[in-house]
């Protein structure tokens, strides 16, 4: 109930809560009290398949005192536990703090097992066998949903096993990334680029970066542009780590290929973002997870 904008809400659906059990056990009490109309046989004149006739019997006593203790129990239940609004109950229960405690639990039971892994470098728990078993669950439980199960990424999600980083590979450098996220930014830059046809040139002298198929007398055209691109890409295209920049030059492309897709990008910029994961996860999972995608891109 904590999404609540004013007080007004919090006793709206407590109002409501207390009205809806009240309401049960008026109409329990008026249907007890209330006796329809009957023949002088006791039935109320239903009849079904030609014999089977509805008596007006009461309800069992045992029927009726189970709703009476349902009653009871739903404000003892309020009292206790949140339900009436932002009341929290006495005693003080969320599901939040519930799954924190099971969380919590779970991870000083497994303890032990990353605890020799703690006091190992990545380089050497890359090595063993029973570390890497433990880092390709991890991984696939935190990070195979956008990097994929074979960890060669999708469009727009970058391929972990061909050592061509954004921000760095080292373990230092993915342990960052992991805890911190990354926010990647590309600001549209068409405007200083100059004309369309400018835009087109840029981008052909981007693929012939890469000997990518290109244009040669556009690409010509667009290498003083690229003046624009070079601020973050650097003069030789090959990126800055610094600042998460790619590598225009070695043929690995994040977010697509091709004249029309780069003009695009030129035109529209991109951000890219990967949240951080750090919360998910204890001390000894990251150095373990850490290690196991280091050694994805630097396999022995």
């Amino acid at each position: 109930m904590s999404d609540f904008t004013s007080d007004f809400w919090a006793y709206y659906v407590a109002g409501i809560v207390i009205v809806s059990i009240v309401a049960c056990w008026v109409l329990l009490i008026l249907t007890g009290k209330t006796h329809a109309m009957t023949a002088d046989d006791n039935t109320t004149g239903h009849v079904w398949d030609g014999d089977l006739r509805e008596m007006n019997n009461p309800l069992p006593r045992w029927w009726s005192y189970m709703f009476v203790l349902t009653i009871i129990f739903a404000f003892i239940y309020l009292a206790l536990y949140p339900g009436l609004g932002s009341y929290p109950g006495q005693l003080g229960w969320t599901s939040r703090g519930l799954h924190q405690a099971e969380v919590d639990k779970g991870n000083k039971e497994i303890e032990p097992i990353y605890a020799k892994y703690l006091t190992m470098k990545p380089e050497d728990i890359a090595k063993d066998a029973q570390a890497m078993a433990i880092g390709e669950r991890l991984y696939s439980n935190n990070c195979a949903v956008c990097h994929a199960s074979d960890a060669r990424g999708n469009k727009g999600f970058p391929n972990l096993t061909d050592g061509d980083w954004l921000h760095g590979g080292t373990p230092e450098k993915i342990q960052e990334t992991i805890v911190q996220g990354r926010n990647g930014n590309m600001a549209p830059i068409a405007a200083a680029v100059g004309t369309p046809d400018d835009v087109k040139n840029v981008a052909n002298y981007v693929m012939s970066l890469s000997n990518s198929p290109h244009d040669a007398a556009r690409a010509a055209l667009g290498k003083e542009k690229f003046a624009v691109c070079a601020a973050c890409h650097g003069p030789d295209g090959k990126g800055m780590q610094a600042i998460g920049s790619a590598n225009l030059t070695d043929n690995i492309w994040l977010h697509g290929f091709g004249e029309s897709t780069i003009v695009g990008h030129i035109n529209n910029g991109i951000v890219n973002i990967m949240p951080p994961q750090g919360q998910l996860l204890t001390k000894g999972q990251l150095h373990v997870l850490v290690s196991y995608i280091w050694g994805l891109s630097n396999k022995s």
